[in-house]
């Protein structure tokens, strides 16, 4: 054979091993690419609780913890069931404020807490409808002497009466025991309640009422 010849055939054949490491190469990383994709499946970011981290969950398994971890309990239905009732009492408090308060800080406040708790009223009412829950307490000892904070009718017939200096002293008093019995029962649904939406509630009222309750002791 030639020396041009062997030459040739000896291109030839490294050609034909690259080419054949390179299919082998490919082939290789290409089932292995596909066994990971397979293996890993997709992922979900699931939001954590209040204060908690989220989680990277399989799709399964964020499926899962949604079905199972967010059904309401007894707790959480006695919660909306009696703070729209808490609720509807702070109302009652509040109308009476711009035409016997003689504070103007006293009546922007009743109507700061009016607007705040109006709203929550209407989603509390939502959310027992859309979990097929009734407005009213099943337990019987669920009633207003069972609320914490709430007004007695002889203290709301004093503050229908009351005008004036008299009336801003009254109403602070009273909203002030009313809204430390609502976070009262709000921290308490959040150790006892399961239903992620109720938590949020209740974590609202904390925050919201608790920032009110600071408002008025300055203004006592």
């Amino acid at each position: 054979m030639s020396p041009l010849r062997t030459a040739i055939v000896a291109a030839s054949l490294a050609v034909a091993v690259v080419a054949l490491g390179g299919c082998d190469s490919g082939s290789s990383d290409g089932g292995s690419a596909k066994g990971a994709g397979t293996s890993a499946g997709p992922s979900v970011i699931a939001p954590g609780k209040p204060g908690e981290a989220a989680e990277t969950l399989s799709a399964a398994d964020a499926a899962k913890k949604n079905g199972s971890d967010d059904a309401p309990n007894s707790a959480d239905f006695a919660y909306a069931q009696m703070m729209i009732k808490h609720h509807k009492q702070a109302l009652e408090m509040t109308v009476l404020a711009p035409t016997r308060a003689a504070s103007s800080k006293v009546k922007r406040l009743a109507s700061r807490i009016a607007s705040g708790q109006a709203p929550e009223i209407s989603a509390m009412k939502g959310w027992l409808k859309t979990n097929g829950g009734s407005e009213e307490p099943q337990e019987q000892g669920h009633d207003h002497a069972a609320m914490p904070g709430m007004a007695t009718e002889a203290q709301l017939k004093e503050l229908r009466a009351a005008k004036g200096k008299a009336f801003d002293e009254l109403f602070l008093k009273l909203m002030i025991t009313h809204h430390d019995g609502a976070v009262t029962m709000a921290t308490d649904v959040l150790a006892q309640g399961n239903n992620i939406q109720i938590e949020e509630m209740a974590n609202d009222v904390i925050a919201q009422q608790t920032s009110e309750i600071n408002r008025m002791r300055e203004l006592s």
